[in-house]
């Protein structure tokens, strides 16, 4: 897709997206992480879809919004994710911020801060050690069967890997301290929209 003279491909790099920034409505940022990892950094007039919303409103989004759209995580892999799905509905306008807000905020480019919380991958990591670690001692000591549960965590993050998908990731994102922060996606459609016709 060419924006004013400027080809933007499917990764855009951070001095490329603050650029692009300082031109009015030129693009428009989604970020998909969770609304509590949203909560506690996110890029300033960035809006907030969590990815497991993404689904049931893709062709919504799409239908609406016509701007380029770049889609921005923590690292990359979950807008990589979300640009998949939007890949199915035909859309073009989907970009992703390459390395996600860590690598914009590695380059010192601006954000606003909230309430400090894990992110989501700091918590697949603890949640998974800590299962591991429960499995691995408690079939040692308790009941031998249980070093069953570090076998099933370890095929699961093996199949993770493979797929490049998370289903601990998933379902940790229904938790109450990952829904602190509310996200309405129909209020960021229509935000989107009213800022694309100048009626907001």
């Amino acid at each position: 897709m060419t924006l004013n003279g400027h080809s933007l491909g499917r990764f855009v790099d951070s001095q490329e997206m603050e650029a692009l920034l300082q031109q009015k409505n030129a693009i428009k940022i989604l970020d998909v992480r969770t609304p509590a990892e949203y909560e506690t950094v996110h890029i300033p007039g960035s809006y907030n879809i969590p990815l497991d919303q993404l689904p049931k409103h893709r062709t919504e989004l799409g239908n609406k919004l016509q701007t380029p759209i770049i889609l921005v995580c923590r690292s990359g892999a979950r807008a990589e994710q979300a640009a998949r799905q939007f890949e199915e509905t035909n859309l073009t306008q989907f970009h992703i911020l390459r390395g996600g807000i860590n690598a914009w905020e590695q380059a010192g480019k601006p954000v606003k801060r909230g309430k400090l919380r894990w992110s989501m991958e700091r918590q697949v990591r603890g949640a998974a050690g800590i299962l591991v670690l429960l499995g691995t001692v408690g079939g040692l000591f308790v009941w031998k069967p249980l070093s069953y549960l570090a076998t099933g965590i370890g095929a699961g993050l093996t199949y993770s890997a493979l797929t490049d998908t998370c289903g601990m990731a998933l379902l940790l994102s229904k938790l109450p301290y990952n829904r602190t922060a509310q996200c309405d996606v129909r209020d960021v459609v229509r935000q989107f929209t009213a800022l694309e016709t100048g009626t907001d």
